[in-house]
């Protein structure tokens, strides 16, 4: 028996495709303008909220800080609007930021005697406490902050004219995109494509059914769990017995 030999079913999945699909769920065959700007702005609501679910590896992405010889603070912008006059933007046009994740002092970039050292992140009591926060040398520390409209990153010490010739390396997470046109896909990988869909269900089942609120509720936190149990990555595992001598 043939098969289709094709696995991109999400990448033609548009908003205006999952909008019907949810609406089917809560018993609305036929949509009004309305009802698809109302969907939109529940969907957005919803990843939103995803936010809070924890971290989603699909928004992990990677960029490079040049260093500036006694600059601690370095700021990320959110949107372009915000941030396009900005000069501690990345110049590589990355925008969305949540939070920075990890960060590495790397040294001699692109040779093959690259290197990276691992920066310590500190929390706000940590980074208060230093006495002196703008005495130059080799950044070791970094101390993350999260406002509305951008994340900003402080390095201690900060760079001196030997280490501003370097540059650090950072993991950060990224917000999910807005959904946009009803012709756009959206900004998540297949596997969560039914809790997104179960979800967007019982945002509108909240608007139009409410008789249906608990039930799509039920479907969509099974679904999303599901999805957000898998969505990661493996590692080795390693299990050593340990000897017990108890008269020794």
């Amino acid at each position: 028996m043939a098969t289709s030999g094709t696995n991109v079913f999400e990448n033609g999945f548009t908003i205006d495709e999952i909008f019907r699909e949810a609406y089917e769920r809560v018993g609305i065959k036929e949509m009004t303008g309305y009802q698809l700007s109302s969907a939109r702005r529940s969907l957005n609501i919803m990843l939103q909220e995803w936010a809070n679910r924890g971290l989603h590896y699909w928004e992990i992405a990677s960029t490079s800080i040049d260093l500036v010889e006694g600059q601690a603070e370095y700021k990320f912008f959110r949107a372009a609007t915000d941030g396009t006059s900005a000069t501690t933007v990345p110049t590589n046009g990355l925008y969305g930021f949540e939070d920075i994740l990890e960060a590495s002092y790397r040294t001699n970039r692109g040779e093959t005697s690259q290197s990276d050292s691992a920066m310590n992140k500190i929390d706000r009591s940590t980074y208060s406490a230093l006495a002196n926060k703008l005495s130059k040398g080799t950044p070791n520390q970094y101390y993350v902050r999260r406002f509305s409209d951008h994340v900003s990153i402080s390095f201690y010490p900060t760079p001196s004219s030997t280490a501003a010739a370097e540059n650090v390396h950072i993991f950060f997470a990224k917000r999910i995109q807005d959904a946009g046109a009803y012709t756009n896909t959206v900004d998540v990988p297949y596997r969560f494509v039914p809790c997104m869909i179960s979800g967007l269900a019982y945002y509108l089942a909240q608007k139009t059914s409410p008789e249906l609120v608990q039930g799509t509720k039920l479907i969509y936190e099974d679904e999303l769990q599901r999805a957000l149990t898998e969505d990661g990555s493996s590692t080795s595992t390693f299990i050593t017995p340990r000897a017990y001598y108890p008269d020794v």
